[in-house]
């Protein structure tokens, strides 16, 4: 699109999100192959009718030069007569109102007052902010949500439940693997398994699966109809093996002591095997041990001491490392990734080390992500709260863990926290 045009849809833009009968729109616009029905279905997943406007407006300017034309004409089309005159003469017809920007006063009780000094109402306080499109007016909170709800770079979530969060939680091992029980692992379980109820999935559990079990169950998850959702979230917590690799490190084993790709199990939901969640985001939080190698980390000047006081309750859930078959390419450690976006793999630790559990308090990882999410979720998206648990986790004594992440998102995803 020239950028005349795009100026002229931003100027207009007030006026446009106020007056566009969207109904009529959106089978035009797919007619004419201005937006796929994709498109048009996540704009109106944008929220009200106003948030749906407002992203329309904001994803024309991607869709190349006939866009703006095309538009115009749709709104002759449908009769919208006026707000298409008014495109085609460059946003010059009066608009009903204008935009006065003016010092916000401070009301009685510390409330923000009108232009007399009058308090206004919570309601018309919130409707004002709606309103504004110009940067430095509105509040930062009210200006983070205008941007999540409104922003192409950021995933539309807005289903109820949003998705579905499987969580496998391995404790008890078979004599024969050689697993030790994890203790601990059910604190992470409940932790988990609140919060991500309070974030509006639809949690799914299971517990002590072998990895034959654990294969069927995933693969049926793949296999569910995801068309009514706008994300699924994967989370193991299980003893774990370092594996090589092409996209995704590591294994996690089942209660027999076998163990699964983490690539296998990424590859169960991306776009060519899972279709009801192509442009989705797809989520997997890894607690296990990314191999056997402990790390004593190296010595820093500072005046921080970190966290102490694990002790003799401090365990890891490291597996022992397999002897290779001799060939590093093995066909299920190599499992391609032919759509590989909307993918992220949250790791409790680097590859090759071990992931440390308190038998008391859980993992290092998981009680660290819960808090985290507890008190940033609200406001940032979910790679800058694993930055934060990955600071946290890192800066722990007396053995070092760095939690860190793989992934292949094309857009901000946060949790639906309200």
């Amino acid at each position: 699109m020239e950028a005349e045009q795009r100026r002229l849809l931003r100027l207009g833009r007030v006026r446009l999100v106020q007056g566009l009968q969207l109904a009529a729109l959106w089978g035009p616009l797919a007619r004419e192959g201005v937006f796929s029905q994709d498109m048009l279905d996540d704009i109106q997943r944008a929220g009200t009718p106003r948030d749906q406007a407002r992203q329309l407006l904001i994803d024309l300017e991607t869709r190349g030069k006939q866009a703006f034309p095309t538009f115009v004409s749709i709104l002759h089309e449908t009769g919208q007569k006026e707000l298409a005159d008014f495109l085609s003469e460059g946003c010059t017809s009066p608009q009903p109102s204008s935009i006065d920007i003016k010092p916000i006063e401070i009301g009685p009780r510390g409330g923000k007052g009108d232009a007399s000094g009058r308090a206004l109402p919570v309601q018309a306080r919130t409707e004002k902010c709606q309103e504004l499109d110009h940067p430095g007016t509105v509040s930062h909170s009210a200006a983070a949500d205008g941007f999540r709800r409104n922003s192409n770079m950021v995933y539309v979530l807005k289903s109820r439940p949003c998705g579905y969060c499987f969580i496998i939680n391995n404790v008890h091992f078979s004599r024969e693997s050689g697993l030790s029980l994890r203790q601990g692992s059910n604190l992470d379980y409940e932790k988990l398994k609140r919060r991500f109820s309070l974030f509006h999935f639809e949690v799914l559990t299971r517990q002590d699966l072998t990895a034959e079990e654990m294969i069927r169950e995933l693969s049926e998850l793949a296999k569910k109809d995801h068309s009514a959702m706008d994300c699924c979230l994967v989370v193991i917590l299980s003893h774990g093996r370092q594996r090589s690799h092409v996209q995704f490190p590591g294994e996690v084993c089942g209660t027999d002591g076998t163990s699964i790709p983490i690539e296998k199990i990424v590859n169960y939901f991306n776009g060519l095997n899972c279709w009801s969640l192509r442009g989705k985001p797809k989520l997997f939080i890894i607690q296990a041990c990314g191999g056997e190698e402990r790390d004593y980390g190296f010595q820093l000047d500072s005046d921080s001491s970190g966290n102490q006081g694990y002790g003799a309750s401090l365990e890891s859930d490291a597996c022992p490392l397999k002897p290779s078959s001799g060939n590093l390419d093995e066909p299920d450690a190599v499992a391609s990734l032919p759509t590989a976006s909307d993918i992220l793999v949250a790791y409790s630790t680097f590859p090759g080390f071990v992931s440390w559990r308190d038998r008391n308090s859980g993992s290092w990882f998981v009680e660290t992500l819960d808090r985290i999410l507890e008190q940033y979720a609200d406001s940032e998206d979910l790679q800058k709260l694993l930055l934060r648990v990955a600071n946290e986790v890192s800066a722990k004594e007396k053995y070092k863990q760095m939690p860190g992440c793989y992934h292949y998102l094309r857009k901000e995803f946060f949790f639906m926290t309200k």
